[in-house]
């Protein structure tokens, strides 16, 4: 039996270094490239460049205006995802603690969020109503509305498992909903909290369709846009799209990597308390 379930974990173990590697090697491939000749990086393979051209990034930094879609992906992806937390946060917390049919109803339409696709001609339609067509504005509420639901299940699954008995002894202390909100409740959700704000602006950060569609400006332009800008006008020089796609994947690897570990206890304690 014993020989068994070792077999079980040699075979499990070379199983999860066959996905790694599936992960990896791409990504090898990419980060080796930025450093290649464009005829070196047409081959796609794992050799180390015959000479090393830092010069690749320089290039694709001044002739993509790196700096302009920088500040754009920034300015796009805090306020979007502080956004979404503080407002998810609270209708979970009200969600949470409210009973009624009505609050019922109100997750379960948050829920449906969750499976609702990107409806590009509604959408538009909308903000030009709203006359918000084409700002950093209507970007940015677009983002937060399709970020929501998910922000709002997790926070509310965590909430729920928050003890109803330190309401009450908040209550008797002399605390209103808004002061029990940020002084007892928002304290006990850090975990949960930085989870949801990592994976939201990993999220908003890649995001590609949303700014496609909505921005009309190329000064609009974000990180993952240039991407697809300079695939275009260098369809045959894979080595400055190698370097452009390292750029606007390195702020959020180091952000992932930096803050791994709250990620983790984040669902960990979310999936007890749920």
């Amino acid at each position: 039996m014993i020989a068994g379930k070792r077999g079980r974990i040699i075979l499990l173990e070379v199983a999860m270094v066959i996905i790694s590697l599936i992960v990896i090697i791409p990504l090898l491939v990419m980060l080796l490239g930025s450093f290649k000749t464009a005829h070196e990086a047409s081959y796609f393979n794992l050799k180390l460049p015959s000479e090393w051209h830092f010069d690749n990034y320089k290039k694709v930094f001044e002739d993509g205006k790196l700096d302009i879609a920088l500040m754009n992906s920034t300015i796009i992806t805090v306020m979007s995802s502080c956004i979404t937390v503080i407002s998810s946060a609270l209708a979970a917390f009200t969600i949470s603690r409210k009973k009624g049919k009505a609050y019922n109803v109100l997750f379960a339409l948050f829920s449906l969020g969750m499976i609702a696709p990107f409806m590009v001609v509604p959408t538009i339609s909308l903000l030009k109503l709203l006359d918000l067509s084409g700002t950093y504005s209507g970007v940015i509420l677009v983002s937060i509305a399709t970020s929501v639901p998910w922000s709002v299940m997790i926070f509310t699954g965590f909430i729920k498992g928050v003890p109803r008995e330190m309401d009450e002894a908040a209550i008797i202390d002399g605390c209103g909903p808004y002061k029990m909100f940020f002084k007892v409740i928002l304290p006990l959700l850090q975990p949960v909290l930085v989870t949801n704000l990592l994976i939201i602006t990993v999220g908003v950060w890649n995001e590609f369709m949303i700014p496609l569609y909505l921005f009309n400006s190329a000064s609009q332009t974000t990180m993952p846009l240039t991407v697809y800008n300079f695939f275009g006008q260098y369809a045959n020089q894979w080595n400055l799209v190698f370097a452009d796609l390292v750029m606007t994947a390195l702020p959020v690897t180091l952000l992932y990597i930096l803050f791994q570990r709250y990620i983790v206890a984040g669902l960990t304690s979310g999936a007890v308390k749920g």
